[in-house]
């Protein structure tokens, strides 16, 4: 009588029953080692689908050794929980004990076996044909299949932005349909060699079955018994979202940190596919991270899991690797994001997948989670998906300015402006303000007719002294805000400040004269402002601000405790002399009566 000792691996997969009905093993001796016993009623008690499917080709077995097709024995000692890191070496032993012949799925346990003089059959991972009963609830145009015990089967059919959920029958489904249909599922994924279980916890099950990812969940994890399988039905090239020839190109040459942003469902990880397959045919090297593994990418691009479970180690490899592009699907937790930080900043293209409902709440998943200064170094591109489609595209970048709606120049810090990609225009304004971080959205009204007249008096009027200057203009209730070409706001101010008098006279409003050069400083750090001290002399007709021969004809800005008053150029002597008569003599004045310090700072 031949002897068979089955290993964890052919119990579970339930290969055993199919194999004692042979003819070359009928009326064998199968000896169950109770380390296999007690490994599956560990994982049994942990909750994980493969310790159940293993009892259950147990009991099958006894009931061929009761209608005498076997003898089924279980043999030697129950070993301890912490012996049972050693299991295949005790199952090993059980086989060469009762001199019968391993029966093993696991190519290092039958390499193992072999070497040691015991009798192996190794069964291979094998390709089955049976169609699964979860099978019969797809058709072409089914996304998703949502089966739960005591429910009616569910099912999301369509195309991104075009989905309807569609009740599948009348009969609600029972628990032990659904079990029989996991067991099924867990049975195939351990014998497929295009299959495999992704994640098996206690409750919870992720299996991915060819191109079809299926969730297991069951109590005490969930309510009741449920099955949900998703599969891509989509299959699109990234010349099929029609992006403009402007984006196209700097996917092409310039995008190495992208964010691909969208809600549940929106179609990110269609569009990250497409993207994968881009950049493969532009000849570069691509990786993806995955868990589960359910792009479908060509075969060129290889797919990683975490490896030992932790993506990290993944991260490791791949920088060792060094991929053109890897494509990270998807950024959940804290790690995640510091992982994408880490690859991006060695140099690696990434391109990120994130839930959001928002484009720019993908970019505020990295504030607090790295420095704000060294997003834009992250990302550069945010691109938005949803029903399908391509909705927004951002770009991001790191300027030095003063906040919009801030007025001072002093305030000017490090601002991460978000721009919409096609048109230029900022919509987003990110920079700390004391400890907090603040996300700006830039509103842009309309101007009133009102405004608009005002504007081109002002503009008029500054030009008959200025002809050639760029100017810009802010108007308020009470007063307008002129930006100008440094070099030509002495000309506007005037000897004394007549000339800026003047025009505020003829206009009735008053005017804050500005630089350009304090809103376009494209500079990547803030750097340190000399302050310089300022002497102050009246005498009957003027207010005259002595700054020292050495900033003699330099062209200065006049502040007082941080409150921006004038620009002006000083004398040879480095003066600055300013009419008692003048509006900008009130200012200094005014300042004086507060106390205020007053200092100058270069223009450059």
């Amino acid at each position: 009588m031949k002897i068979i000792v089955p290993d964890t691996s052919v119990i579970i997969d339930g290969r055993i029953t199919k194999l004692v009905k042979k003819k070359e093993f009928k009326k064998c001796r199968v000896v169950v080692p109770e380390a296999v016993v007690a490994e599956l009623e560990n994982q049994a008690n942990k909750g994980r689908e493969s310790g159940f499917s293993g009892l259950e080709e147990l009991e099958s077995l006894r009931e061929l050794a009761k209608e005498g097709v076997i003898e089924l024995e279980f043999y030697g000692r129950r070993p301890l929980v912490s012996e049972l890191k050693d299991v295949d070496d005790i199952i090993r032993n059980v086989a060469k004990e009762v001199n019968g012949i391993l029966i093993t799925s696991d190519k290092i346990m039958a390499s193992i076996a072999k070497s040691k003089g015991i009798d192996v059959l190794y069964l291979k991972p094998r390709k089955i044909r049976k169609k699964l009963a979860i099978l019969k609830f797809f058709d072409d145009e089914t996304m998703s299949v949502h089966l739960k015990e005591n429910v009616v089967p569910y099912a999301k059919k369509g195309k991104p932005g075009n989905i309807k959920l569609v009740k599948l029958g009348d009969k609600p489904l029972k628990e032990k349909d659904l079990v029989k249909m996991a067991r099924e599922i867990i049975e195939y994924a351990k014998v497929d060699k295009d299959s495999f279980i992704e994640i098996e916890r206690k409750g919870a099950t992720v299996v991915q079955l060819g191109q079809i990812r299926i969730a297991i969940a069951r109590p005490p994890f969930s309510d009741g018994y449920e099955i949900t399988a998703v599969r891509p039905i989509a299959h699109v090239s990234l010349e099929d979202y029609k992006l403009s020839e402007k984006l196209m190109n700097r996917l092409k040459e310039r995008a190495e940190g992208i964010l691909v942003a969208g809600p549940p469902g929106a179609g990110k990880s269609t569009f990250s596919q497409a993207l994968a397959e881009f950049y493969r045919k532009q000849g570069k090297i691509v990786k993806t991270m995955e868990s589960p593994r359910d792009l479908v990418v060509s075969d060129e691009i290889t797919q990683y899991a975490p490896l030992e479970g932790d993506m990290e180690k993944t991260a490791d490899i791949l920088l060792l690797v060094r991929p053109d592009y890897t494509i990270y699907d998807e950024l959940r937790k804290t790690k995640d994001f510091r992982i994408f930080t880490d690859m991006r900043l060695a140099g690696v293209g990434m391109v990120g997948v994130v839930h959001a409902t928002k484009a720019i709440d993908a970019l505020q998943r990295f504030i607090g989670r790295v420095e704000l200064g060294m997003i834009p170094q992250i990302v550069d591109t945010i691109i938005f998906i949803k029903d399908g489609e391509v909705k927004k595209v951002y770009k991001i970048e790191m300027t030095v300015k003063v906040p919009t709606g801030m007025q001072e120049a002093d305030l000017a810090r490090p601002v991460i402006e978000v721009k919409d990609f096609e048109s230029e225009e900022v919509e987003y304004e990110i920079y700390t303000f004391g400890e907090e971080t603040v996300v700006m959205p830039i509103k842009r009204r309309e101007e009133t007719p009102l405004e608009k007249l005002a504007k081109e008096r002002i503009i008029q009027e500054i030009r008959k002294h200025a002809p050639r200057a760029r100017i810009d203009v802010k108007v308020s209730d009470s007063k307008a805000v002129v930006w100008i070409n440094e070099k030509y706001i002495p000309q506007i101010i005037g000897k004394h400040g007549r000339n800026i008098e003047k025009i505020e006279k003829n206009l009735g409003i008053s005017i804050d004269v500005r630089a350009f050069e304090e809103l376009e400083e494209k500079e990547k750090r803030i750097l340190p402002i000399e302050k310089i001290p300022v002497d102050i002399e009246e005498t009957a007709d003027y207010i005259i601000l002595r700054l020292g021969k050495k900033y003699a004809q330099k062209l200065v800005r006049i502040y007082a405790d941080g409150d921006y008053l004038f620009t002006a150029t000083t004398s040879r002597k480095g003066d600055i002399k300013v009419s008692r008569e003048s509006t900008l003599a009130d200012k200094i004045n005014g300042a004086l009566i507060k106390g205020s310090k007053i200092y100058a700072v270069l223009s450059s």
